[in-house]
């Protein structure tokens, strides 16, 4: 596992780590991923959250409050409350709060929305936070959020790309975000990779944010965090 801060630039502090999966020899999450079948599904997903969790804990990634972001396949999930208890065990085991854990989802395949919203449900019935990731790429998006209302939302890199020189993206985005404010969802915006983007959404009223301009996914540790003053230092003397 390889974690990538999620970051409240304005207080300049670490709201979270995302947890993300890399091979034994590198391999990046998308190569791993290929490897998954509906055979081996359940497993993985398993291994993943026991792996996370043990590693943010030896870590000591919950410290200052922060909060450690566990991808799962809902497709992997036969029936929540029989599912959890590996994850359960091991937060246990190595004494990691459950209310630092939060559970995301991207929807990379049409899902069942039933069954997704009994997984929401019931992790939000046991104290874990849940977000949905890439909102605004996904198959249910609005759809789903009528019916459920997660902590957190994160919007689709594709939407922060170059946005603060696309006005039709801050136009979506800046409805998007009074849409969540309304319905009381956190939300956050990825993928940022430039001052302007950073500088744009800041404009925006955006807290939090992750992305490889705040730093990097770094395997079996914590990276380091470059804040605002940091790159618009660098940027003055270059």
């Amino acid at each position: 596992m390889a974690f990538q801060p999620i970051v409240d630039v304005r207080n300049e502090t670490v709201f979270a780590y995302e947890a993300l999966v890399r091979g034994q020899d590198g391999q990046g999450a998308g190569a791993v991923l290929a490897q998954v079948s509906a055979d081996n599904r359940y497993a993985f997903d398993q291994v993943c959250r026991k792996t996370a969790i043990e590693l943010a804990a030896g870590l000591d990634l919950a410290a200052d409050g922060a909060h450690l972001s566990i991808n799962f396949l809902p497709n992997a999930v036969y029936e929540p409350r029989a599912c959890i208890r590996i994850t359960l065990e091991a937060a246990m085991r190595t004494g990691f709060p459950l209310n630092r854990i939060i559970f995301e989802f991207t929807e990379e395949e049409a899902l069942d929305a039933n069954h997704l919203l009994n997984i929401l449900r019931s992790y939000r019935a046991m104290g874990f936070k849940t977000a949905i990731d890439d909102f605004g790429a996904g198959f249910a998006g609005l759809g789903l959020l009528t019916r459920f209302q997660p902590d957190i939302v994160k919007l689709d890199m594709a939407l922060v790309r170059d946005i603060d020189t696309d006005p039709v993206k801050r136009t979506i985005v800046r409805n998007t975000l009074n849409m969540m404010r309304d319905l009381g969802i956190e939300p956050v915006c990825e993928g940022i990779e430039t001052v302007g983007e950073h500088d744009a959404l800041v404009d925006l009223g955006v807290d939090l944010m992750q992305g490889y301009l705040l730093g990097k996914p770094a395997v079996a540790s914590l990276p380091a965090v470059t804040w605002a003053h940091d790159f618009k230092a660098d940027r003055k003397h270059a």
